[in-house]
């Protein structure tokens, strides 16, 4: 049994009690000058895909927020997990923020041995930011115009159609059509939007299952044709394009892509609660609505505890596809 001394715990629990409240009201003055210089978002692909467009869309609309400079970094490779393990590794204080892209967060950790961090433990959720159906787009030199279609032209020479991935979400969105309609198609994979659609246009590869901010220009020219959308309802920016459950599959409408914004674990609850905030007053704002919904995505806001379970919650479902699909990255 410890036993106290009595002179001496007053002044201990009131040296404690003063640390405390020191601390505390370091953490809330943090957060009031944050943020006081500018900050680094790290964004885990390379240029010219859904997500640069979306970190500079909002971070355009936070530096304007906050009068500092927000300075979007891309940092590819290994399907997202080389950039998101540099931003955990970054000092938790507020000014390196983690492009939270939703096959890298709850998908990578079933493909992969190693990532290089825990999606689950190494950093924390600030704010979903978008959400978005995975679409199907072929060269119009396929000679395929529904996805029925295209499961017939796969059926007649197994194997020889290839499919494009900028990264694990679109690969998976591959592997469960792949399973839903008995189709065998080649995965052929790219460090990026930007370059997967490149080889798409060129008919290098004969489809993709992209980010509708990725494909949409490029089905509007008409160098793409868009098949259905891996969603329960038609977007915006390709009203002519059927859902999967339109098209004949159902299953196909369960698992959307998501966006959102991540910090490295340690850093304040304050600067996580501001950010929080900040976050969703940018895209509340009419132009930055309008400028995601032009890209075929669809803002969504809520609060760190509610982005945090559904990353909990999809990184449990996608482990069951990844393992129903028996895919791992080599």
């Amino acid at each position: 049994m410890i036993k106290l001394v009595p002179q001496l715990v007053p002044g201990g629990i009131k040296r404690i009690a003063l640390a405390l409240c020191a601390l505390a009201l370091s953490g809330a003055c943090a957060a009031a000058d944050y943020p006081a210089k500018s900050v680094h978002f790290i964004v885990p692909f390379p240029p010219g895909g859904g997500t640069d467009a979306v970190a500079r869309i909002l971070g355009s609309r936070l530096a304007k927020m906050w009068g500092e400079q927000v300075l979007v970094e891309n940092r590819s490779g290994a399907q997202g997990n080389i950039g998101t393990a540099l931003g955990v590794k970054a000092a938790p204080d507020g000014y390196t923020l983690i492009f939270a892209h939703q096959g890298v967060l709850t998908i990578n950790a079933h493909l992969y041995d190693k990532i290089g961090f825990d999606p689950l433990k190494d950093l924390v959720p600030v704010a979903k930011t978008t959400e978005q159906p995975f679409v199907v787009v072929i060269n119009p030199a396929l000679p395929a115009r529904s996805l029925k279609d295209l499961t017939e032209l796969a059926k007649k020479d197994p194997g020889k159609l290839t499919f494009a991935s900028s990264s694990s979400g679109p690969q998976m969105a591959g592997e469960m059509y792949k399973m839903a309609s008995g189709a065998d198609l080649l995965h052929v994979a790219y460090k990026g939007a930007g370059p997967a659609l490149v080889d798409v246009l060129a008919g290098h590869v004969n489809m993709m299952f992209a980010n509708p901010s990725s494909a949409a220009p490029h089905v509007k020219s008409g160098k793409l044709r868009a098949l259905a959308v891996f969603g329960k309802k038609r977007i915006d920016a390709m009203p002519d394009v059927p859902t999967a459950q339109e098209a004949g599959y159902a299953q196909l409408g369960e698992n959307p892509e998501w966006y959102g914004v991540a910090v490295p674990v340690g850093t304040p609850a304050a600067i996580i609660a501001k950010l929080n905030a900040d976050i969703v007053a940018a895209l509340a704002a009419p132009e930055v609505d309008k400028a995601i919904r032009a890209l075929g995505l669809t803002p969504s806001l809520g609060t760190p505890e509610e982005f945090a379970r559904q990353i909990r919650e999809d990184h449990a479902a996608w482990g069951k596809v990844v393992k129903a699909s028996g895919v791992k990255a080599e």
